[in-house]
Parts: structure tokens; C-alpha cells; sequence
């Protein structure tokens, strides 16, 4: 009898996939993102690491350098944001009406991933300088939308809507328009439909859509270094600071802020994560 429990144990763990090539497809995957992802990002720790603690500390203590985190994060946060409201919509225009230029419309939404990040970062501050054609709009208004924080964020909505609407759009053409339909037959009005019918469905894409587009904008370099002015202590974003650095030759620094980074945004994803997790099971769309 324990001979044969363990031999059905055996053929449970090795019953094989209904897809074939498990073994060697997951051997491949490691294998790629060990040598692309995994290696990089040791070396960069191995390489900060080389840094005594008092140097560390000191290098994260720096003034300059929590000021640039504080401008890459929460510019960031607050343009990943921004496009979670606006993509949304734009999401729901092009799924839910029909009308004339819709298809252009659909193909406009992917144009940030195809156009260099430098061509958009000088063409965005070419459009809000003071003496742009829109930034002259808006000094009348007494805003100044170039060559400050402000235009780090217009940089990042830029950059940041295609991953919101891509990843809502999906999700929206499952949700069948019945039932919306039911819920306004049950009295509903269009707030209370958006509210509880329509978005406990697409929460966790509008999560995954906002962690995309806050992770781009963390570390976005071409697209924001035109129109921000990089001003330290007012709009350089870390990752200027960090290739200043590498200029001095001060690689510890540069390799020091760049840990940090990665530490910050591996923890804000990982929440984000777990909200988004929390989300699935709270509405249905996962175990």
C-alpha cells in the first residue's frame, strides 16, 4: 500500500500539461529575465553595497536628493492619477459610442508609445513655454505650465494615458450594456450604475492601469527633462540626478540614489499589488 500511495504521489506531480513543453518553456523564462532583469539589478545593488553605511545614509540624508525623489514620486503619483480619471473616459468614448474619426481617435491613444520620448518632451515644451502657443493662453491666466513641477506632470499624463486606457478598454467591452440596462430598470440613476455596477468591475484594471502608468512615470528621463527646467530643489527628478552624478563620476552616489529607487517603487507597486489582489476577490474577479 505505501508503494503504491507513493507512486500515485509520483504520477500526480509529474502528470503532465495539457499544453506541452512546461519544463522547458519555464526554463527559458527564467533563464531570460534572470540574464535581463535579475543580473542588472544585483549588480546595481552589489555595486551600492560598496558603500559604507555612513556613506549611504548620508547620500539618502542628502537635501538635493530627497527633494529630486520627492519631485519624481509625486509628480508621478499625481499624473498616474490624472490619467486614471481621464483614461477612464477615454475609455469609455471609444468602447461605448460610435461616430465619425473613432478609429483615429483609438490609434491617437497609442502615439506616446511609439514617438521618441525626446520629440514629445520638446514638442510639450514648445506648447507650454511662456511664449508657446498654449503657454501663452495660460500666462494670461497667471499659470506657468513649463520649467516646473507642473510640466513634469503634463509630461507624464502624456506618457502615462496609453497604459490606463489599454488596460481599462479590455474590460469594458466584457461588461455587457444589459447590464447597465438592469440597473437602470431596478431605479438606478447614471451615478449609482457608474458607481456599483460599473466600477467594482474594472477597479482592479484601473488599479493595474495606474501602477503602469505611475511606474513609467517614476522613471521617465527624455520626455521630461525639456519641459521641467531641472532646477535642484525645485524640478530635477531623480533620474537627472542620478546621470549628473555618473557625470562626476561619482558612481556610488549614482548607483546609491538609483537603489532607492528601486527600493521606493518596488514597495509602492507591491501595495498597489496587493490592493489590486484584494480588489479580485472583494468583487469576484479572482480566488
Amino acid at each position: 500500500m505505501t508503494t503504491s500511495a507513493a507512486a500515485s504521489v509520483r504520477w500526480r506531480l509529474r502528470q503532465p500539461s495539457v499544453i506541452p513543453g512546461f519544463g522547458l518553456t519555464l526554463g527559458f523564462s527564467l533563464a531570460y529575465l534572470t540574464l535581463i532583469i535579475l543580473i542588472p539589478l544585483a549588480g546595481l545593488v552589489w555595486r551600492s553595497a560598496s558603500l559604507s553605511g555612513a556613506e549611504f545614509f548620508a547620500i539618502l540624508a542628502d537635501e538635493r536628493t530627497i527633494k529630486a525623489l520627492e519631485v519624481s514620486f509625486g509628480t508621478a503619483f499625481i499624473a498616474a492619477l490624472i490619467n486614471v480619471v481621464f483614461g477612464v473616459i477615454v475609455a469609455w468614448v471609444i468602447v461605448r459610442y460610435e461616430f465619425p474619426g473613432r478609429r483615429i481617435i483609438d490609434a491617437v491613444v497609442d502615439l506616446p508609445f511609439a514617438l521618441p520620448t525626446a520629440v514629445a518632451g520638446i514638442a510639450l515644451a514648445a506648447l507650454y513655454a511662456p511664449n508657446g502657443w498654449v503657454g501663452q493662453i495660460l500666462n494670461v491666466f497667471g499659470i506657468k505650465a513649463a520649467f516646473n513641477p507642473t510640466g513634469i506632470v503634463i509630461a507624464l499624463v502624456f506618457i502615462g494615458l496609453p497604459f490606463v486606457v489599454r488596460t481599462v478598454q479590455p474590460i469594458m467591452e466584457e461588461i455587457d450594456r444589459e447590464v447597465e440596462e438592469a440597473a437602470a430598470t431596478l431605479g438606478a440613476n447614471r451615478f449609482q450604475t457608474v458607481r456599483r455596477v460599473l466600477l467594482p468591475g474594472l477597479a482592479p484594471a484601473i488599479l493595474t492601469g495606474f501602477a503602469l502608468a505611475f511606474a513609467r512615470g517614476v522613471g521617465e528621463y527624455g520626455s521630461v527633462i525639456f519641459i521641467a527646467g531641472n532646477i535642484p530643489y525645485v524640478s530635477e527628478i531623480a533620474p537627472l540626478l542620478i546621470v549628473i552624478r555618473l557625470e562626476e563620476f561619482n558612481y556610488g552616489a549614482a548607483t546609491a540614489i538609483a537603489t532607492i529607487m528601486l527600493a521606493l517603487s518596488f514597495a509602492m507597486l507591491l501595495v498597489i499589488n496587493l490592493i489590486q489582489a484584494w480588489s479580485r476577490r472583494r468583487y469576484g474577479h479572482g480566488a
